[in-house]
């Protein structure tokens, strides 16, 4: 039994509240126990130099940390005047995770920004926003579409992402900090609905693990996101290929 009374392959609490802003084209609130993100989508009429006049769409992602978000202040990246590797990596990660989850080909050429912030932070900040960042971008695909902008919701899937690691010997699933500090083994996955992995993140700390239990790690993270999907699929419904919103303001898990 783990510290917060979780089994060893059990979610921490998850909700995800939508509109949790009134400006954007999509955005939810998502917590993962004590770790709290907020994540909007914003459409720019735009591409970057490289698609312009290609008839296709991009995403792309930014993530921060406010500077209490951890146990002591940290000093805003802005401030420091530059991008640390660790926020690089994951807003790199985010905005792979959304395009997984987009047909880019059929929302013309414009420019879906995915911006997450992390309000607090208690391990997994990067899966909770790309769980959460994709309810966000589907209600942003299904605004444009609503107003006429879009005449299709070109979303291929569900996505979603949870972090597992070994513990003490043991494989844990959705580690909160301290045992993400104490991790031999951490892994990072994204996965689809259909089950399609996207990503895996996987490393030893100054460890190393066997193909039995990378296998097992990963029969764990896939459980997981099967139920971060269903929790998912509360807040839509799709007819004749196309998506909607369900009038769900909120989803636990």
């Amino acid at each position: 039994m783990r510290k917060d009374s979780r089994g060893n392959l059990e979610l921490r609490p998850i909700r995800i509240v939508r509109d949790y802003l009134i400006y954007p084209e999509g955005s939810v609130l998502v917590e993962f126990g004590n770790t709290k993100v907020v994540c909007t989508v914003s459409v720019q009429e735009t591409v970057p130099p490289f698609l312009k006049g290609k008839g296709q769409g991009w995403i792309t992602a930014e993530y921060s940390m406010l500077p209490r978000a951890t146990q002591t202040r940290n000093v805003r990246e802005s401030v420091q005047g530059r991008i640390g590797g660790r926020t690089h990596e994951i807003q790199r990660m985010i905005g792979r995770a959304m395009r997984t989850a987009l047909d880019l080909t059929k929302v013309g050429e414009r420019t879906f920004w995915v911006d997450c912030d992390v309000l607090q932070a208690d391990g997994g900040t990067r899966t909770a926003a790309i769980s959460g960042a994709f309810v966000a971008l589907a209600d942003a695909v299904i605004k444009l579409y609503n107003e006429g902008v879009l005449n299709s919701t070109p979303i291929k899937d569900f996505v979603a992402a949870v972090s597992v690691g070994i513990v003490n010997g043991e494989i844990l699933l959705d580690l909160n900090f301290e045992e993400d500090s104490q991790a031999a083994v951490d892994m990072n996955v994204v996965a689809t609905g259909s089950g399609k992995i996207s990503e895996i993140q996987a490393l030893g700390e100054e460890n190393s693990f066997t193909r039995e239990e990378f296998n097992r790690m990963l029969d764990a993270a896939l459980m997981g996101i099967s139920q971060l999907i269903e929790l998912q699929k509360a807040f839509f419904h799709i007819e004749n290929g196309l998506w909607k919103r369900k009038a769900v303001k909120e989803a636990r898990l």
